[in-house]
């Protein structure tokens, strides 16, 4: 199960940004965020897409009911794709809990601490505090551990992961 949602910031100068935040519910990890100014429903199919080729496909995306997500060509290209949703009902974001909380720890630990000068500002310190996030942050729900500290510690040597298959030879 995947949640995601949208937050909102501003730069020094007053303009608008807007934050894109995917999450995995089970391991806790913030698989993206994306920050520009303006994000809608090609964005978001774009990052999906993206997530959907590099993690796999989740069984469920859950949602609140914003434009972006229950846009025609979001929901027939996640019905094409087996992925069922969730959306949360309208003014109940009890019901995206994970998603919420992430959002607020976002707003807390980073985008209410800082001023962003730039877009380009914005991107890398909040792909600073996403790495963070997943792979030094403690988590209580996880035993205090990151959600994705296989970022960090090695793999035991001779471990499956490692052996890739060959490639066929390019002619």
């Amino acid at each position: 199960m995947w949640s995601y949602d949208f937050v909102a910031a501003r730069t020094r100068d007053g303009r608008p940004l807007r934050l894109l935040t995917l999450m995995d519910e089970y391991t806790r990890e913030c698989l993206a965020i994306d920050v520009a100014r303006r994000l809608g429903s090609d964005h978001v199919l774009e990052r999906l897409t993206d997530l959907f080729i590099r993690r796999g496909v989740p069984a469920y995306l859950r949602s609140d009911n914003g434009s972006e997500f229950t846009a025609r060509a979001v929901r027939r290209w996640i019905d094409r794709v087996g992925v069922r949703t969730l959306y949360v009902e309208p003014g109940s974001p009890w019901e995206n809990g994970y998603i919420e909380s992430f959002n607020g720890k976002l707003q807390d630990e980073l985008l209410k601490r800082e001023v962003f000068d730039t877009l380009w500002e914005a991107k890398v310190l909040v792909e600073r505090w996403r790495r963070e996030y997943n792979q030094v942050r403690p988590h209580s729900a996880l035993g205090y551990r990151p959600p994705a500290p296989e970022t960090r510690e090695p793999l035991p040597s001779g471990s499956a992961a490692l052996r890739l298959p060959a490639m066929a030879p390019q002619h």
